[in-house]
């Protein structure tokens, strides 16, 4: 039998603006204790074990804070830790592995960080007890598992942990100085340090402040840093942020040549290609998130992440999605009708600094979605910068097809919480698109795909990276405009956020008969959504040339050829699998000319 429980969200119940409605409302009472009361020290309503979850409180409270979710009655002896009274529950630990790579998957606020900070000591679990647990408790909890004599050593000073953090974009405000003075703090020998940073691709950055680092070559001094901490157990949360699929694999190869020794490697990232490519096992969290998650049994990384966006766990019996994601084999076709161009450009070029950006003459039509790829510091923002007319060109012009008007989604969305961090999600979202936005058509499709309801009154500088940017991006999509120009729109998001808004944005584009341009380094999405991409290619940081749209077939190829990197699909859901360099179908693929869409029937060989 399920049991029922009753969720306070702490970050979205604002009990002093709604009078306390869910409390006033409860009808249970009983030998003067209430199934609801306020705690002042925590500052929220607590819902005791009085509760019959008969969904009055949930009714009545204004910012749907309050949930009641149904939980199988057997994971109650498994709950590791607890957020409070009423808050989010974690149910079981993954056991990692010494010289094997653990990857997590799963949605955001399901508990992945929660378990990154517990393996690495930086929390200590409650065992969703209301009373003190001391380092024994735990470690008899985990009795007769791989994990006693991990949190043994772990509890007594026999492990030392380093744990990557998932928010880069913090890092300048608490290191100063520049890239090779921050290393050699860390890794003392300059041999070493320029080994990991030859290993990283940093040794062109070693001269240059922190504060002046792009979000990628932030993700690579995070990771150079741990790297350099010589311990015995590494956690990277969100290892590919901001990075393009080359340097993703770069720091899967450095990330896998630390597994000797018997050290353990927990990985957690959204992008399952790299993650595939990276992970020996993973383990799938799964639940409703913000209330509670569940850690899934262990599995091998191929056949957990086919069972992930199957949506079903064959081992548990447990549906976790109602629709399986698929992803197409063959590329869509290209929109191209000559009487629907809406933007074009002459070759055009731009020089900032050292660096020089060569445009090709390209046109867009409308109802195209148009992948951008390329690595970073090739120009692909700055390309974005010259269609807005933030920048103007050196030479060349941008010629729009009748009154263009352009929305425009930054990279960084962080800015935007320190500009506005007084503002609350509505207040923003007000002050950006006027006071009518939720009167706009698409307001409901995104306000329920993207989770927008239980945020919109809270301040922006509160919000974690991926509630911002799914905020940032719907302001975006809410504007009416005849070109969307998204700038990594993706990072942060879990691969259902992901899919949702890859969704989105091609419904928008086939109604409003608009166009999306979609700078993305996760490939996988970039096929999803994409009709057509531009493909980047030259010297990062010196010099750019942008081709012109094409197909996806023809662009897929030539950025890939130019990366030197091939995909397979994998045979039962069709997603992009990367080939070991070398081994048998990447020969095979580069000899036939096939770098993307090539179905795989032989995963012996690959």
């Amino acid at each position: 039998m399920p049991v029922r429980i009753a969720v306070v969200d702490k970050d979205s119940c604002q009990p002093k603006k709604c009078s306390q409605e869910c409390i006033r409302f409860c009808p249970i009472v009983r030998g003067g204790k209430r199934a609801i009361y306020m705690d002042e020290q925590l500052g929220h309503p607590v819902i005791t074990d009085l509760c019959t979850a008969c969904g009055i409180c949930v009714r009545k409270c204004p910012f749907e804070a309050i949930t009641i979710v149904n939980l199988p009655s057997e994971l109650g002896e498994e709950c590791v830790h607890q957020y409070g009274p009423s808050g989010f529950k974690l149910f079981r630990l993954p056991m990692p592995k010494p010289g094997r790579v653990l990857g997590i998957i799963g949605q955001n606020a399901m508990g992945k960080t929660t378990i990154a900070k517990i393996l690495s000591g930086e929390l200590k679990p409650n065992l969703c007890s209301n009373g003190q647990v001391d380092v024994n408790d735990i470690i008899r909890f985990f009795r007769g598992t791989e994990l006693q004599p991990y949190l043994t050593r772990l509890y007594g000073g026999g492990v030392r942990v380093v744990h990557k953090p998932q928010y880069i974009e913090l890092i300048p405000m608490y290191v100063r100085g520049t890239v090779r003075e921050v290393l050699m703090k860390i890794g003392g020998s300059e041999d070493l340090v320029n080994k990991v940073a030859e290993e990283l691709n940093l040794k062109h950055l070693l001269d240059r402040e922190v504060d002046k680092l792009s979000g990628g070559e932030l993700q690579r001094l995070a990771i150079a840093a741990a790297l350099l901490r010589r311990a015995d157990s590494y956690i990277f949360d969100e290892p590919t942020t901001h990075l393009d699929i080359v340097e993703r694999l770069r720091v899967a190869e450095a990330i896998r040549n630390i597994t000797g020794e018997g050290r353990y490697v927990i990985v957690i990232d959204h992008d399952l290609a790299v993650l595939d490519y990276l992970a020996d096992q993973v383990v799938i969290l799964y639940g409703k998130p913000g209330a509670y998650g569940i850690v899934s049994n262990m599995r091998g990384a191929r056949e957990g992440i086919n069972e992930y966006l199957n949506g079903y766990l064959t081992s548990e019996n447990m549906l976790i999605r109602r629709e399986p994601i698929k992803f197409r084999v063959k590329p869509a076709p290209r929109p191209v009708h000559r009487e629907k161009v809406l933007l074009e450009w002459t070759d055009m070029t731009k020089t900032l600094g050292d660096f020089k950006l060569e445009v090709k003459a390209g046109v867009v039509h409308r109802g195209e979605v148009i992948g951008v790829l390329g690595p970073n510091g090739i120009g692909k923002t700055t390309f974005a910068r010259l269609l807005i007319n933030e920048v103007e060109p050196d030479s060349g012009i941008v010629i729009p097809h009748g009154k263009v008007t352009i929305s425009y989604k930054p990279q960084y969305v962080r800015d935007l919480a320190v500009k506005y961090s007084d503002k609350t999600v509505r207040e923003y979202l007000a002050m950006t698109l006027g006071p009518d936005f939720p009167s706009k058509v698409i307001w409901p499709e995104l306000a329920n795909g993207l989770s927008l309801t239980p945020l919109m009154d809270r301040e922006l500088a509160s919000l974690s990276g991926g509630e911002l940017q799914r905020v940032v991006v719907a302001g975006s999509l809410l504007k009416d405009a005849e070109i969307y120009l998204l700038d990594e729109p993706m990072a942060y998001l879990d691969i259902e956020q992901r899919v949702r808004i890859a969704s989105i944005i091609r419904r928008i584009i086939e109604e409003r008969d608009v166009v999306a341009l979609v700078i993305e380094h996760d490939i996988t999405m970039i096929d999803y959504l994409s009709t057509s991409v531009m493909v980047f290619q030259g010297e990062p940081g010196k010099h750019g040339i942008a081709e012109s749209p094409t197909d996806l077939r023809t662009g897929m190829n030539e950025f890939l050829k130019n990366q030197d990197i091939t995909f397979r699909r994998e045979p039962q859901v069709g997603r992009p699998r990367i080939n070991k360099r070398n081994s048998y179908l990447d020969r095979l693929q580069r000899e036939i000319g096939e770098y993307y869409y090539y179905v795989s029937t032989e995963e012996g060989k690959e």
